[in-house]
């Protein structure tokens, strides 16, 4: 990706999605390191602040989509509380990271109003690159920089090029920033690009990440003080009445081990016959094959899947690779048993007996997981309120949120002292 100097407000050249080139960080990273005197004036304009309705909020409600808002234009001098400026993509697009997004959107924050700057939304072409090219001028116009955080959404690949590239014009302003990792591999993906990676989390005042492993390879690049491990935060569920269901949300993948669970459930379904599988998810690589007591319904909407877990008694996604996935964490929240696979920061969610873990690929121990959580129902009812209480307590908004707005606030006040 090509893009215009930080200062210039000419025309930016931006390209599809699919860039992972590290050239689209080169102009804005070389002025990361700028004194504060090279930073150009700031244009004080209104500011568009996000309230959500009340519906957006509800505790009850079962999907972290925002509801209506209300947006009011106030001048940026008579403001008198922060905003967090959230770069990446939001709304009813696929992904664990516009769910996160979704959900900061539909939180009150105690001392952040949001507003939310689109980079992406799962479009290519030349749509994906005049959404990139807004970003890049909505970037350029922000204003108040002491009052303002801008949080970049990233993941492996042209994501990281590209709303790492924002990251680091916002820096080059003097604007607080902080790096949120998303994503299943980003060990992987920090080792074979280190020279993007490296040039994209140094822009970044505080670096927040999903699991233990992530942090480590984020702290081979900025100092340990300054990476988070924040976990994901879920909207609440309705409780409904509970159906014989095992349910699968997720991209239909080899990488989310839906070969294994189709195998599985064929020699499962014949000894029970009161109960069916449902996978629910866009169709990647794995095809939609006939299922004995079982059916592949397809990519859902986020509220839908939220129902469908809301009835159902158990939960599996048996993924050879994750980071800390959202299906896990809603199922939780929804009283599901989860059977899942040790990978990424699936173990830690599922500790102390919250869910039960399996090795990825082990279809043997899948079976054996799924045929204990259909036949023992006491034990089965156990798991489901575990899980129910480990949500409550790490990771229910009001568990979580407060990390995170502590994060945007060390953000403010590490850039006080930067531009000092």
């Amino acid at each position: 990706m090509s893009l215009a100097e930080a200062g210039d407000t000419g025309p930016i050249n931006t390209v599809s999605n699919d860039v992972e080139s590290d050239d689209a960080v080169v102009v804005a990273a070389e002025s990361i390191d700028s004194e504060p005197g090279d930073i150009e004036p700031i244009e004080t304009e209104p500011i568009a602040i996000v309230h959500p309705s009340p519906a957006a909020v509800s505790a009850t409600s079962s999907t972290s989509i925002p509801g209506p808002t209300r947006v009011s234009f106030v001048p940026a001098a008579q403001s008198e509380r922060l905003l967090a400026v959230h770069i990446g993509r939001s709304g009813e697009v696929a992904g664990g990271m516009s769910q996160v997004v979704n959900g900061y959107l539909a939180h009150s924050f105690a001392d952040f109003d949001l507003r939310m700057v689109s980079s992406r939304d799962g479009s290519g072409g030349v749509r994906a690159a005049g959404l990139a090219a807004s970003a890049f001028w909505k970037v350029l116009r922000l204003s108040t920089p002491e009052r303002t955080v801008v949080i970049a959404h990233l993941s492996q690949g042209g994501s990281f090029a590209r709303e790492g590239a924002l990251l680091a014009l916002a820096h080059a302003r003097g604007f607080a920033t902080v790096a949120q990792l998303h994503g299943s591999s980003f060990a992987d993906f920090a080792e074979k690009r280190p020279g993007l990676v490296g040039r994209v989390l140094r822009a970044a005042d505080v670096v927040l990440t999903l699991s233990a492993e992530s942090k480590a390879a984020a702290a081979e690049f900025v100092p340990l003080e300054r990476v988070v491990l924040v976990p994901n935060a879920v909207a609440d569920g309705v409780r409904r009445e509970i159906e014989p269901l095992v349910v699968f949300g997720g991209a239909v993948s080899t990488r989310k081990g839906v070969d294994v669970l189709v195998a599985v459930w064929q020699r499962i379904a014949p000894q029970h016959p009161f109960w069916k599988l449902v996978i629910a998810g866009p169709i990647v690589d794995q095809p939609a094959v006939p299922l004995t007591r079982g059916e592949f319904v397809g990519a859902l909407s986020h509220e839908a899947l939220m129902k469908l877990l809301e009835r159902s008694a158990i939960a599996v996604l048996p993924s050879r690779d994750e980071a800390m996935p959202m299906f896990i964490l809603e199922a939780m929240a929804r009283r599901n048993c989860v059977v899942a696979t040790r990978v990424g920061g699936v173990p830690a969610v599922l500790a102390n007996g919250v869910g039960m873990i399996v090795e990825p690929g082990d279809a043997d121990s899948l079976e054996a997981a799924l045929r204990h959580a259909i036949t023992d129902a006491a034990w089965r009812a156990k798991k489901a309120d575990l899980a129910r209480s480990a949500f409550e307590t790490t990771y229910s908004a009001a568990a979580v949120f407060p990390l995170v707005e502590r994060s945007w606030q060390a953000a403010l006040d590490r850039r006080a002292e930067r531009v000092l």
